[in-house]
């Protein structure tokens, strides 16, 4: 049996020296016992020293902050001081290294002689999985993107076809027809059938223009433009639009600003598409430093566990762009309970009177 207890006690001492992870031996005031090469090599050689001196909690030094629940860097509870070091048996910790500046490591903080309260600090580079999940989330980012400009060249396609197209085959048809008339009653009904043609097709053009940029927001703001977007509503598709806002006459940075209308503008065409009622409310208002939008119906809703109705690019994109300005965007509906969109954000020095 002692035979055995040496082997496994030379196979860890081995690991100890030989393995690429970085490896802390701590007792409970955060003085070093014991560190391997691996860590050695990454820690500052000022900070190294402190630790090999015996400084207490001289780690500090080079550590960044670990992420909690709620922040990506703290050192609220430190996992050197904390009285539950079993809690941190898996978590992710910044340090500032030697030669590569603050690098992000998964860690592991855990007792290992409960006796002599001896506790064991492992690290993990976590550069490389980061850069590869941080290109995989750019890819996907990019799929989406691409299907989503695809979709929107399609739409407009349709659009000019169905519309513009027909509208000015129409007036061609007539302007034709005028070359072989000799009443001029007939040529003055038919220049007048052609002038609605061509007023039509001239709201056709405008409206498209408004979808794809409207004036009113780089021109008026977010609430003008609103009032300007619900009066088109109205008018094309009967919906009722129930609006409130406090901001005035306020102005934002043209990024905020198209966020929250581009969210407000998708989540309206879906209460159009598929809610089913014929008033929809929406608030827009500034509360703490934080711009609130939120579109509610009443109608039939959806279940949000369930495939999204469509492509689910709107659901998608209106993420998107919340995640964009560092805001937080909140569905919430249910069948027969209709439909509620939130986004907060945050506007904080970033507006301006009008």
């Amino acid at each position: 049996m002692s035979s055995k207890n040496g082997q496994l006690n030379s196979l860890m001492m081995k690991m100890f020296e030989n393995s690429t992870e970085a490896i802390f031996f701590f007792d409970p005031e955060g003085t070093a016992i014991a560190i391997n090469p691996a860590a050695e090599k990454i820690i500052d050689p000022e900070v190294l020293t402190q630790l090999l001196q015996g400084a207490k909690r001289a780690l500090c030094q080079s550590c960044r902050g670990y992420t909690s629940d709620t922040n990506l860097h703290t050192c609220l509870n430190c996992y050197l001081s904390s009285s539950q070091p079993d809690d941190f048996s898996s978590f992710q910790v910044y340090l500032e290294t030697r030669d590569a500046g603050v690098i992000p490591y998964t860690a592991t903080f855990h007792t290992i002689d409960a006796e002599n309260d001896v506790r064991v600090f492992m690290l993990r580079n976590m550069t490389k999985q980061f850069k590869t999940q941080e290109r995989l989330s750019q890819n996907t980012m990019m799929k989406h993107v691409i299907e989503a400009q695809e979709n929107e060249r399609k739409r407009i396609s349709r659009e000019l076809h169905d519309g513009v197209a027909q509208e000015l085959l129409s007036a061609l048809v007539d302007i034709r027809v005028m070359k072989y008339m000799t009443s001029k009653e007939e040529i003055l009904k038919k220049i007048k059938q052609t002038e609605a043609t061509m007023t039509r097709l001239l709201d056709d053009i405008r409206n498209l223009s408004v979808e794809l940029r409207p004036a009113a927001l780089d021109d008026l703001g977010l609430k003008a433009a609103f009032r300007s977007h619900f009066k088109r509503i109205q008018q094309s598709y009967g919906l009722i639009v129930d609006f409130k806002s406090d901001i005035s006459k306020k102005r934002y940075g043209s990024e905020i600003e198209t966020v929250i209308y581009r969210v407000c503008q998708e989540a309206m065409l879906n209460a159009i598409k598929y809610a089913q009622v014929d008033v929809v409310k929406v608030f827009l208002f500034e509360k703490g430093n934080t711009l609130h939008l939120i579109v509610q119906d009443e109608g039939i809703g959806f279940n949000l566990l369930d495939k999204p109705i469509g492509t689910g690019l709107g659901l998608f994109g209106m993420r998107e762009r919340s995640e964009i300005m560092n805001g937080d965007f909140e569905v919430s509906s249910g069948i027969g309970k209709g439909t509620t969109v939130r986004l907060y954000v945050p506007v904080g020095d970033l507006r301006k009177e009008g």
